[in-house]
């Protein structure tokens, strides 16, 4: 665990609240994460929303096509990106607006380019990541997961090059928690990225974003449920406090997936 993990970290975290969230995004992941992020943050922590998969696109990495165009042969929502990174893109810049709204201090990245073929190269989201998380600042990839039966569903992939903080804590209490070290330990988390896998891009979820008269409604819906819990993260709201019981500390096996040749969809 890179001697990252306090003791803290190792307790199991509490249960998902009732009804915790709208039901559009799927099920949360059935992989098991025993993390819990304690370490306390500003409430002006600066937090950088990407989107997953901005820079690989046409190459290995690029991120899910989705059940619609995949299984069913629907035509892309954009023809030069997976539909991934379409959605990606729009939540993150939903999530953007809607967290300045209420005076967070959240901006976004964009690499310039849909191809870079270094990974090193400066304008990444792995470069660009790497160099804002050692000043500190949180940086929140946004990614949906890929369709079944590939997909885990929806949860938070933390950072693994500091301490697992309040943020982390809130978004994996709305969207659930992958273990720490899934498939070993990814390239965007070793990086400073934690990984938001917002659910697997099929079902209702899926239907909902294409179709044109729910799509803003859909779009709104989970960047209000992103936005929520960082505005928990960093103090500016309230919650009830949760002393989870003494657990073990995660780690899971890595896996493959066919369906899109990445580290995570």
């Amino acid at each position: 665990m890179l001697g990252l993990n306090t003791a803290a970290e190792a307790f199991p975290p509490p249960p998902p609240p009732p009804n915790a969230g709208p039901p559009i995004t799927g099920p949360r992941t059935r992989l098991k994460g025993y993390w819990v992020g304690r370490q306390p943050v500003s409430p002006s922590l600066k937090i950088v929303v990407m989107a997953g998969h901005a820079d690989s696109q046409g190459m290995n990495g690029a991120g899910t096509p989705g059940a619609a165009v995949d299984l069913r042969g629907a035509a892309p929502m954009d023809p030069r990106m997976r539909d991934e990174l379409y959605w990606n893109r729009r939540i993150r810049d939903a999530v953007a607006v809607m967290s300045q709204q209420r005076d967070l201090n959240v901006t976004t990245y964009d690499p310039g380019a849909l191809s870079i073929a270094n990974a090193d190269d400066p304008r990444t989201n792995w470069s660009v990541a790497r160099r804002r998380s050692q000043k500190g600042d949180y940086i929140l990839e946004i990614h949906f997961d890929a369709y079944s039966p590939h997909g885990y569903g929806s949860g938070l992939i933390p950072a693994l090059n500091r301490s697992l903080n309040t943020v982390d804590e809130n978004l994996a209490i709305s969207f659930g928690r992958f273990p720490r070290l899934f498939r070993g330990g990814l390239g965007g988390p070793r990086r400073g990225i934690s990984i938001l896998e917002i659910g697997m891009l099929e079902g209702k979820l899926e239907t909902n974003l294409r179709n044109p008269k729910t799509r803003e409604a859909t779009i709104q819906a989970i960047a209000l449920r992103i936005t929520n819990a960082l505005e928990l993260g960093v103090g500016r709201k309230e919650k009830k406090p949760s002393n989870p019981p003494p657990g073990e500390v995660d780690s899971a096996p890595p896996t493959s997936n066919p369906q899109a040749n990445s580290e995570v969809e």
